[in-house]
């Protein structure tokens, strides 16, 4: 290894710009020199995490959070720093990571500019340079942050399709909702009750190629199979007693346009091979006749039920099932996506009061804290139902925790330190790192939310994590 590795400039006073705290992840095998990054990094209120090793790095960026990257070029190998870097785009994808090279790396190092590294900086390191680099790289984190902030505000106000979040998986799912809607796939969606499967149906057919034409909308559940197949593929006249004249079905109503067929999983087992041909042949064939008619539809399918487990219990044609899954979008629970309940009250909240004609409401920061809390098992219906009853009948100018019902103001169903022991006894570590733990976990690993929740600065809750070795 090149003796250029621990040679560092003199730290000169830096110049002088505004506070900006940044989570650095450092990565070098030298102990000393990257403490000395450390050391030049914390004084303008970086928090750093340094590493000795490709695999402790690979650990860091797994499980941590990052807003830049530092890591030597050359350490066991001559591709450690690329591997970082490779790891960093995977898992830490808004971070940027700077490279520090020798004179005779900078080849390689162009490379890892091509790569996607923000810069790289060459032995022997000034650290006031080093320090004005890691600024400009997490200027560009917080300047893109805050445009994403203010994009998921913007959807919150008016919804991407009526789907308003932010959240990873929201952001996911909306990702898979535009690749998929021009194309003619099948998809299935998945989801608990409530979450808004529905919702992600409409998106898609209003997204596809089809928008112009219909979306017909079907639940397939608690329905007879004579019923039912007279629902789905028409009859035609004196099919049966009382069928005076012919009726098309939900296939044919459709035709060019989108079928959504809700409860998918609750259709009886004796029906399915014939919903199956149907998609199979594009063919339908009404009740009481001989010839089958054409349709082009485009299905999209619904359930909260675990059809591969129905599958396997015979319960559920397999078939039929993988011809519904083209594609499967899954609409997570709303306790699973914690940090969009704050977008999802402010849209429900100017929604319901613009509807009956009141001044918008505010909402207090113990209630938002508690609906946060709440684990929703009605899911984005049951939170949505809370707010337009609280929009009608709250007095005051704002809703607080006084105005929501029992079951919701003092949940046992919320995640809490354990109540059923005594705590008399247990270090106050402890307890502070268990709060902090199940606040994280309350908040899908949202920080700014557990400071908020646990009434701590972020700065704190960052040295506080760091201190308990938590993640």
């Amino acid at each position: 290894m090149s003796d250029q590795r621990m040679e560092l400039k003199p730290d000169a006073k830096p110049e002088v710009r505004p506070a900006l705290s940044a989570q650095v992840l450092i990565v070098d095998d030298e102990t000393e020199h990257a403490e000395a990054m450390a050391e030049s990094l914390r004084r303008p209120g970086h928090v750093c995490t340094v590493v000795h090793s490709l695999k402790a790095a690979e650990g860091e960026l797994l499980h941590g959070h990052f807003d830049v990257i530092v890591t030597d070029l050359v350490m066991e190998s001559e591709e450690s720093g690329l591997r970082v870097l490779a790891l960093a785009r995977q898992h830490q994808p808004d971070a940027e990571t700077i490279m520090v090279t020798a004179h005779g790396d900078v080849p390689t190092a162009k490379k890892a500019l091509q790569g996607g590294a923000y810069d790289f900086i060459e032995k022997p390191l000034d650290l006031v340079v080093l320090r004005n680099l890691v600024y400009r790289a997490a200027e560009t984190v917080s300047l893109r942050n805050q445009n994403a902030s203010l994009k998921g505000q913007v959807s919150a106000s008016f919804g991407f399709e009526g789907i308003i979040g932010e959240s990873a998986s929201i952001r996911a799912l909306i990702q898979t909702v535009r690749q998929i809607a021009p194309s003619n796939i099948p998809v299935l969606i998945t989801g608990e009750s409530g979450t808004g499967k529905e919702l992600v149906a409409s998106a898609i057919h209003r997204l596809s190629r089809r928008a112009t034409r219909r979306l017909v909308t079907f639940n397939a559940a608690g329905q007879a199979e004579s019923l039912l197949e007279d629902q789905l593929f028409g009859h035609v006249r004196g099919a049966f007693t009382g069928a005076d004249r012919d009726r098309e079905g939900v296939f044919e109503y459709a035709d060019k346009g989108t079928v959504f067929l809700d409860e998918i999983g609750d259709m009886p087992l004796t029906m399915q091979p014939k919903l199956l041909r149907v998609l199979e042949t594009g063919d339908v064939v009404r009740l009481g006749a001989n010839d089958a008619k054409k349709v082009d539809v485009r299905l999209v399918s619904a359930t909260n039920r675990d059809l591969k487990s129905f599958v396997q219990e015979s319960r559920f044609r397999e078939d039929l099932y993988f011809r519904l899954k083209g594609v499967e979008i899954h609409v997570p629970p709303l306790r699973d996506r914690r940090d969009d309940i704050p977008l999802l009250v402010q849209h429900a909240v100017m929604k319901y009061c613009a509807e009956i004609g009141r001044p918008r409401l505010g909402v207090t920061q113990p209630a938002m804290l508690r609906l946060v809390a709440y684990d929703w098992p009605g899911n984005v219906r049951e939170l949505f139902n809370l707010i337009h009853r609280l929009s009608v009948m709250c007095q005051g100018e704002a809703i607080d925790l006084r105005d929501f019902p029992a079951e919701i103001r003092s949940s046992e169903s919320d995640s809490e330190l354990p109540s059923t022991r005594s705590l008399a006894g247990v270090g106050l570590d402890k307890l502070e790192k268990e709060a902090i733990r199940q606040t994280l976990a309350m908040t899908s690993g949202n920080r700014e939310l557990t400071a908020q929740m646990l009434g701590i600065g972020e700065r704190t809750l960052y040295r506080k994590l760091k201190e308990y070795g938590l993640r």
